[in-house]
């Protein structure tokens, strides 16, 4: 990100606002508000392959789900966040992943421009590419604040969406959706 043409920006956003820049509450706000977006833009053009990389072998091949992993994203359509929970589910096919490595990969997408669809897709791509299951399910619950601030205005409404990737059946998903409340 370049800094200084981020706070120009911010400083002719609040200029077309007619806000009073010179005011003590706004006389910082353009550096702040560009530091809050490098903060949050954070896995612009990242992978989580370098979190992914570091497996560990097993015989099992039973279901490995990890529940409520928090997390917040900024809209690409109305640059407002959003933030929620997702569930990540694998088969192993022979390796597993330390559980830290599901967080940190949805850090990695979810810090950037996003859809929540495109979320939820690259997150199960990456560990299908990365980890090599037989399968894996990504639920991603959200609240956007473009749809509870603005517009339609219905706090509390939340979009829930799935990608199921491999051999990752039927059977399976009913049993992750259970586990979940869904």
């Amino acid at each position: 990100m370049d800094r200084e043409k981020a706070i120009k920006a911010i400083e002719d956003l609040l200029d077309a606002l007619g806000a009073d820049r010179t005011s003590e509450g706004l006389k910082d706000t353009p550096r702040r508000v560009a530091d809050a977006y490098a903060e949050l833009l954070l896995g612009e053009g990242k992978t989580a392959e370098e979190h992914l990389s570091r497996t560990f072998n097993t015989n099992c091949g039973d279901m490995v789900v990890e529940t409520d992993i928090s997390f917040s994203s900024t809209c690409e359509h109305h640059l407002m966040p959003f933030f929620g929970k997702i569930t990540i589910a694998y088969i192993p096919d022979g390796k597993v992943i330390g559980l830290s490595k599901l967080a940190r990969t949805v850090e990695v997408y979810a810090k950037r421009l996003q859809l929540q669809e495109r979320l939820t897709r690259q997150i199960a791509e990456e560990i299908m590419r990365c980890l090599k299951p037989k399968g894996v399910f990504v639920v991603c619950e959200a609240e956007h604040t473009c749809m509870t601030c603005r517009g339609v205005k219905k706090p509390g409404s939340k979009t829930v969406t799935y990608c199921s990737l491999g051999e990752f059946g039927k059977e399976n998903r009913e049993e992750v959706l259970s586990i979940i409340g869904k």
